[in-house]
């Protein structure tokens, strides 16, 4: 049986989708993967969102944020408390690495540790020239001639 989606047919009839159907690739090809520390993902708004990740026991100073491109990274790790003796240890404190694919426009607005848990404001902010623009149709002629790029306008 196969699992694996081919997405060949698609490449011939789209343009600049290439890295929604490598992540659809990736996605497919991910193991095991690995639940902790728990997190939710809240949409607040049409462009802005939430991560709530679950670090109890990890400190300012213990944690990582990093954003590349389209890559929002979260690292976590304490240092080995190796004096102490435990007779029960419930509390997981191990290292983790937790990465999040972001669409494009996507930024970290803020990021804060409280209670146990990690908060990280995202918002999708859509540049001027990227957003919708509404085209006039018009008759005027003075609209309507061709732009001079360089030298003078000569006079008739």
């Amino acid at each position: 049986m196969r699992t694996e989606f081919d997405f060949g047919p698609l490449y011939r009839s789209s343009i600049g989708f290439d890295r929604v159907f490598s992540l659809l690739n990736n996605s497919q090809r991910l193991q095991a993967v690995d639940a902790w520390p728990p997190y939710d993902i809240i949409k607040n708004g049409d462009n802005e969102y939430k991560i709530v990740m679950a670090v109890a026991g990890f400190e300012d100073g213990d944690l990582d944020i990093t954003q590349e491109r389209n890559l929002l990274v979260v690292k976590g790790g304490k240092a080995d408390d190796s004096k102490a003796e435990y007779l029960h240890r419930g509390i997981a404190a191990r290292s983790f690495e937790r990465r999040f694919e972001l669409a494009d426009h996507v930024s970290v607005e803020n990021a804060c540790l409280k209670n146990g848990l990690l908060s990280i404001d995202l918002k999708r902010e859509i540049p001027e020239a990227m957003k919708p623009r509404k085209i006039s149709i018009g008759g005027d002629s003075e609209a309507s001639a061709p732009l001079q790029i360089e030298g003078d306008k000569q006079v008739a």
